[in-house]
């Protein structure tokens, strides 16, 4: 962090900003104080002239609305049509830049994406899009094609780009709350070969995790996120960040908003585990079968009796999608999620998968329904491809819950996952 700021007045200027990344960010990177300022649309220009801010950024829906009360844009700013820092000047007047547009230059970069001569296709032709479209201009792109509703490239005649290399999603479509939506398909690019996604929450978009599954490099928005705070705080003050810190500050971010899912045997101590890392790490812990019990008003147990196992898993697969939504949580899953395809996803989106293995001859098996209609062996034998399959990581679940919380803790640590 830099310091001798504290005399600064800095912030962040929106609509809704619950969620906003940017205080921790900031906080990361300079001493000054950083506040949301969350204004209706008719407050925004008493805001941005007399808000007492020394400098600020500006996020949806505001970055045009606030260029009519600047005296001054940068070049970037003016070529994008958008302002999301603005710096008060010692004689008072106000001057616009587009940092975005470093942010996702960084974000090429970082991902190691290289356009130049390559055709892209933008989903999306909004702000984020014009940002993009600048960007891959002065990377080279050899063909950039804007894809939007009412567009003559629209999502009815997305076979005509079948050769795109580079896809960038640059529209909210698959955003918390509304994850698990994607408008593309990408068996339908078989060139594809880079998928870049503005969006960082969830980590990984239904875009995202399609690329994750061909192989293809991929990155979500957080890095751009990131990268365009440290280019603000550079106008903010005058000074240069640390070398660094860019990617610091985003790993830092990308561990504390991914859940940690447990995923293992029944009786191999799901729950105990994950109740205690929870504690350890200072994050709220949700056992899978309890959530589904207030879900749907019945145990796991009982939903099996009553409804069959094929019904109690579509309910668990509705729990599990609700569960995956969240961000910084520990969750304990019921041994047989890996049954299902389709329950990697949820999971998987916003979680690192970590896989608690036990001997068989430990596991507890009271109370556990499917457990006591089959051998341990026969269970184990069926699922034991899957768990391995949906894991990131894999610990040994020993007796001693403390050494395995610890065991879990040193390679999350090391994990970029």
């Amino acid at each position: 962090m830099k310091t001798g700021y504290t005399h600064m007045r800095c912030g962040l200027l929106g609509e809704h900003l619950g969620h906003s990344f940017s205080p921790e960010i900031h906080e990361a990177l300079a001493d000054y104080s950083y506040e949301l300022a969350e204004r209706a649309p008719e407050e925004v220009g008493e805001f941005v002239k007399n808000g007492g801010f020394d400098a600020f950024n500006v996020t949806i829906p505001y970055k045009k609305a606030v260029i009519p009360f600047l005296n001054e844009i940068s070049p970037e700013a003016q070529r994008i049509g958008a302002v999301n820092t603005v710096v008060r000047r010692p004689d008072g007047s106000l001057a616009g830049y587009n940092t975005d547009y470093f942010g996702f230059d960084g974000m090429l970069t970082a991902a190691g994406i290289d356009v130049r001569g390559k055709k892209t296709l933008i989903l999306g032709n909004g702000g984020a899009s014009l940002t993009v479209q600048a960007v891959l201009a002065d990377r080279g792109a050899d063909e950039i094609v804007v894809v939007d509703i009412g567009l003559p490239d629209n999502y009815d005649n997305l076979d005509r780009h079948f050769d795109a290399q580079v896809i960038v999603n640059a529209t909210p479509v698959g955003m918390y709350p509304h994850n698990g939506k994607s408008l593309v398909t990408l068996s339908d690019f078989p060139r594809c070969e880079g998928v870049l996604d503005v969006i960082y929450n969830p980590a990984r978009t239904a875009l995202l995790l399609q690329a994750e599954e061909r192989g293809i490099p991929a990155m979500n928005g957080l890095y751009m996120l990131v990268a365009q705070a440290a280019k603000a705080f550079e106008y903010f003050t005058g000074d240069t960040a640390e070398e660094g810190v860019v990617e610091a500050v985003t790993r830092q971010i990308a561990h504390r908003t991914r859940n940690i899912v447990l995923i293992g045997m029944p009786g191999c101590g799901k729950s105990t585990v994950g109740k205690r890392l929870a504690e350890k790490l200072g994050r709220p812990f949700y056992d899978a079968d309890t959530e589904f019990s207030a879900m749907h008003g019945l145990t796991p147990a009982q939903a099996i009796e009553q409804y069959g196992e094929p019904r109690f898993r579509e309910l668990e697969h509705e729990t599990l999608c609700a569960l995956g939504k969240a961000s910084g949580t520990v969750i304990a899953c019921g041994g047989g999620v890996v049954t299902r395809e389709k329950n990697y996803a949820p999971l998987h989106q916003n979680g690192i998968i970590v896989y608690l293995r036990r001997e068989l001859s430990r596991l507890a098996t009271g109370g556990r329904p499917l457990s006591q209609r089959m051998s341990v062996e026969t269970l184990y034998a069926a699922r034991k491809d899957a768990y391995e399959r949906f894991a990131d990581l894999t610990v040994d679940s020993t007796e001693v819950v403390e050494k395995t919380v610890s065991a879990m803790t040193a390679m999350l640590a090391e994990s970029d996952l």
